[in-house]
């Protein structure tokens, strides 16, 4: 898998916050303001972490897989198309209206793929139920992730495998700007982000969940430079205005030099992907 990357057009979308639904975490995390895998869902360089997620797992006719977390359903139909007739591709999603989006998409395009309501801390399921597990952009959004890597290891077979990927917002850059200003309004984002450095912790969480890692790698999303501070930027140095964190007149610059960089080229915003490959031992 390609190691940690800056592809200009690899970008993070400029991002409409109204538009996003906190439709992955526990009830605790219920303030959650990012969730980008719809968002980024399109995104070369969310499809090229996606493409070495099935490369990895590598699923072959007649077994069984699960996508956690699987919001619109396109890596379950990804995964149906692999396992074929004898298989089963099943896809568990707590938001219902992305459930029943998922399953119309399946019906129209006639697929075999399954969905259930559930979450990562119960998936619906017996012990030792699939071959191949994928998990994207869960993590981040729970409390007690040990959990959640105790329900994958659970519903593994011995010698099945797992892919969990996730960012880290410990890795985020946002240049140019004030150094201060800049590290307040990050801080500010992994502040409303309910486990923010989930990508760093996956190979522990699941060490201790059982798991043999076999795999680890990264992938920088960088937002296309032509949209200067973009919304995401914009409405977090906002809500670090309004808690008090920097000031209204530190914003506005932030955003002008944010903006002076997209117009002579000297600007980078990006965060890492992490992504992780493991099997259950047996």
């Amino acid at each position: 898998m390609p190691q940690t990357t800056a592809i200009p057009k690899d970008g993070i979308e400029p991002m409409d916050m109204r538009g996003l639904r906190p439709d992955r975490f526990d009830s605790a995390g219920h303030d959650q303001l990012v969730d980008v895998r719809d968002l980024q869902a399109a995104l070369p360089g969310i499809r090229r972490l996606r493409n070495w997620a099935h490369d990895a797992l590598a699923l072959q006719p007649g077994e069984d897989a699960v996508d956690i977390g699987s919001g619109t359903g396109s890596e379950v139909l990804t995964f149906a198309d692999a396992v074929g007739p004898t298989g089963t591709a099943l896809g568990v999603e707590p938001d219902p209206n992305l459930l029943a989006a998922a399953e119309r998409r399946a019906t129209d395009l006639g697929s075999s793929a399954k969905f259930h309501t559930g979450d990562a801390y119960g998936l619906p399921f017996g012990a030792d139920s699939f071959d191949a597990v994928l998990c994207e952009r869960v993590f981040q959004h729970l409390t007690a992730p040990l959990r959640a890597a105790n329900e994958i290891a659970r519903v593994l077979r011995p010698g099945g495998r797992v892919v969990v990927m996730d960012s880290d917002w410990g890795t985020a850059i946002v240049h140019p700007g004030d150094r201060r200003v800049v590290r307040d309004v990050v801080d500010t984002l992994a502040s409303a982000t309910t486990n923010p450095l989930s990508g760093r912790r996956l190979p522990g969480l699941l060490t201790k969940a059982g798991l043999v890692i076999d795999e680890i790698g990264s992938h920088a999303l960088v937002q296309d430079r032509s949209v200067g501070a973009g919304s995401l930027v914009t409405r977090i140095s906002a809500m670090a205005v309004a808690r008090g964190v920097i000031t209204e007149t530190q914003r506005e610059q932030l955003i002008a030099d944010l903006q002076a960089g997209a117009d002579n080229g000297d600007i980078h915003l990006s965060v890492t992907m992490f992504a992780v490959l493991a099997h259950k031992p047996g």
